[in-house]
């Protein structure tokens, strides 16, 4: 390449990672103005609300139409960011579960362009939320909260992690790495895979996607950690959950469509469920009447599971990697399947 590649940082990222890439990747051009792009509201926010003036406005397009490769989607310019980002030919997200938005948006057919994820970064963080969940229910965190609320004291039986069967929905990044800390708990780990001839580590028994009645009925808990595509749109419905053990408790780090979100409710509400721990939901953000909110036995994230302090610093070492692949003509990491949606 005789000309430097032009990279446009599009969403906040602390200087100090910019400065690495600069660094480590000195072949690009790498194009980073804060002053354009949204101020986060926590750590890791991509997808700050961004407000800038009409000459602002016009520098911004000015440099999407220079650009050659994206850090992170635009999100100010979701419609049209295909006509004004003309150049681009690759975008790396700092999502994982980026399938279902690149379809929606057209992406893949109006851009001339390489899509990769962010797969892997997220996947301690939602593990350690999986595992939390487990341990509050297996704990009675409930009952633990209710009495301290009254400050009352009196002794009581909780159980362990240890012997009871975990199965995951998705062996993905996410559901291997909640395997493995789960089997640090001496759990039954049982699991689905599209190709389940193939072993995985942590992982005592594996089932093909379409055979989960075996798995479900011998779940004490059950993590949902399998993407968003159209087979896996409400996976998990009534008779699903009516499979289920009494008391089981149910996971959900995927997307909330994965699950009937009303027959979940009305599985809680019936004591069917011990209780649930839930990171997504079907909408978002969850409406303030739904019925969830009231629930003592159920756990709410709002879809913050996977955020934590080390994700920029993941990605960015992510998109370095990909970054001296793409300079090599090497293939990229984490390409996004566009038909598969992951």
């Amino acid at each position: 390449m005789t000309n430097r590649p032009t990279v446009l940082i599009a969403s906040y990222l602390e200087p100090d990672y910019v400065e690495r890439i600069r660094s480590e990747v000195p072949e690009v051009e790498v194009i980073y103005r804060p002053d354009l792009l949204g101020k986060p509201r926590y750590i890791a926010d991509h997808s700050a609300p961004v407000a800038r003036s009409a000459e602002q406005e016009a520098e911004w397009k000015a440099l999407l139409g220079r650009a050659d490769i994206l850090f992170d989607f635009d999100f100010s310019h979701r419609e049209d960011l295909p006509e004004l980002a003309t150049s681009v030919r690759w975008i790396q997200a700092t999502s994982a579960g980026i399938g279902q938005f690149v379809r929606r948006m057209g992406y893949a057919e109006r851009m001339n362009c390489i899509f990769t994820t962010a797969s892997g970064v997220h996947a301690r963080p939602l593990a350690e939320f999986a595992l939390m969940g487990m341990l509050m229910f297996a704990k009675d965190y409930q009952y633990l909260a209710s009495e301290k609320e009254n400050h009352h004291w009196a002794r009581y039986c909780a159980t362990e992690l240890a012997g009871k069967t975990l199965a995951v929905i998705g062996l993905g990044n996410i559901g291997r790495e909640t395997a493995k800390l789960a089997k640090a708990f001496d759990m039954h780990i049982i699991g689905t895979r599209r190709h389940p001839e193939i072993p995985v580590e942590h992982v005592d028994e594996l089932y093909g996607p379409d055979t989960l009645d075996p798995l479900l009925k011998r779940a004490d808990f059950l993590v949902l950690a399998t993407p968003h595509t159209p087979e896996t749109e409400k996976i998990i419905g009534s008779k699903e959950i009516a499979t289920l053990p009494d008391n089981a408790v149910i996971i959900n780090i995927a997307r909330g469509v994965v699950i009937d979100q009303d027959a979940l409710i009305e599985a809680l509400q019936s004591g069917k469920l011990k209780g649930a721990a839930l990171d997504v939901f079907d909408p978002e953000p969850l409406p303030e009447d739904s019925p969830l909110w009231d629930m003592p036995q159920v756990i709410i994230s709002p879809h913050s599971a996977s955020t934590a302090e080390t994700e920029n610093q993941k990605i960015t070492q992510i998109f370095i990697d990909n970054l001296h692949r793409y300079l090599a003509g090497d293939t990229l990491n984490n390409v996004l399947d566009t038909d598969r949606l992951y």
